[in-house]
């Protein structure tokens, strides 16, 4: 049987869709010429790291996971609480990567995202495959486990094809409540759901620079976010009030993160730096390697000579978009 979600537009939904929308072209306009994107797509990051684990009970506040993330010790905590948080990061940056492929998202990526999350995290189960026991969410009882395989092959299909009649706004939240129900994995299964929410906004071009997440307004309410949850089963399976509920979600982080641009340019200045293709293109790859990148692996990478890749970094290291440890030979460029 195939899937078909049932929901219904409503005005309230409608008046969602059209403040999102505009908020989004806001933003966008502003992040076009800006050198102060990479930071506000870190901050970004670590408040997403923050609030998808801490929905979870993770007990890091958001200034330690931003230590954590530039690689302090954190002795106070226990080993599962850094490993959660270092396991957010590894599953966000694969899904950035994998966002830019134009495949078919299959079993085997669903997968891969929960390793990613869940290994060396779970407290029943085994990482990377859907479970094999029975489990209950609070009052809920998801389906048997031999039924899994197939309730995610159905799932799979959707988001890989009648899910692009939608709007992308819809079809995360859709995606997420969808996959929660099922529970396919033994643990773990709230973190994954939250990021393919997230992986469906990325691969649909919805936000290209990285730069917001939902799961603090999650987080800030997670009474609230669990009863939306909850109240789609005891409405016979319609989605609507979790739709309404889900972009509203979106509408708040948005605005956020306009009064976010507004401090990051008041910051910077009036001065912007408008970049081209290629330093796009070197921007992602730095974002992909947390470790820097070589001079010579700049040059293959962007298949430029060792002269052109000089130009293209001049302009990002004056703007300390890009920063160089060691020697002009034998040193690697990161994000600033």
């Amino acid at each position: 049987m195939a899937f078909a979600p049932q929901f219904t537009v409503t005005a309230r939904l409608l008046r969602e869709l059209e403040a999102i929308a505009a908020l989004q072209a806001r933003i966008a306009a502003s992040t076009v010429q800006v050198a102060w994107t990479p930071q506000l797509a870190k901050d970004s990051r670590q408040r997403g790291a923050h609030a998808s684990t801490a929905i979870e009970g993770n007990p890091l506040t958001l200034e330690e996971v931003r230590a954590l993330e530039g690689g302090a010790a954190l002795p106070v905590h226990t080993e599962r609480s850094r490993r959660e948080v270092l396991n957010y990061f590894a599953g966000l940056r694969w899904v950035e990567k994998r966002a830019r492929q134009k495949r078919p998202v299959t079993h085997e990526d669903v997968f891969r995202l929960h390793s990613l999350l869940a290994e060396g995290v779970m407290d029943q189960g085994e990482a990377g495959r859907y479970r094999t026991i029975a489990v209950r969410v609070g009052p809920h009882r998801p389906p048997a486990p031999d039924l899994v395989s197939g309730l995610m092959r159905e799932l799979l299909d959707w988001w890989n094809g009648p899910s692009a009649e939608w709007p992308p706004v819809l079809t995360s939240a859709i995606l997420h409540y969808q996959f929660e129900d099922i529970h396919p994995f033994a643990d773990g299964n709230g973190r994954v759901g939250r990021m393919l929410a997230l992986w469906e906004l990325y691969r649909r071009g919805f936000d290209t620079h990285h730069i917001f997440s939902i799961d603090e307004f999650y987080w800030e309410d997670r009474s609230r976010y669990y009863a939306g949850l909850a109240a789609v089963p005891k409405a016979g399976g319609d989605l609507t009030a979790w739709l309404e509920y889900t972009t509203e979600g979106l509408r708040v982080t948005l605005e956020r993160v306009w009064l976010r641009v507004q401090q990051f340019a008041a910051k910077a200045g009036p001065k912007k730096t408008l970049l081209r293709p290629s330093q796009e293109r070197l921007l992602q790859l730095l974002r992909d390697k947390p470790g820097g990148l070589t001079p010579a692996e700049i040059w293959a990478a962007l298949d430029v000579t060792k002269q052109g890749a000089a130009h293209i970094l001049a302009p990002l290291l004056k703007a300390k978009l890009v920063k160089r440890t060691g020697t002009r030979k034998s040193g690697r460029y990161l994000l600033a």
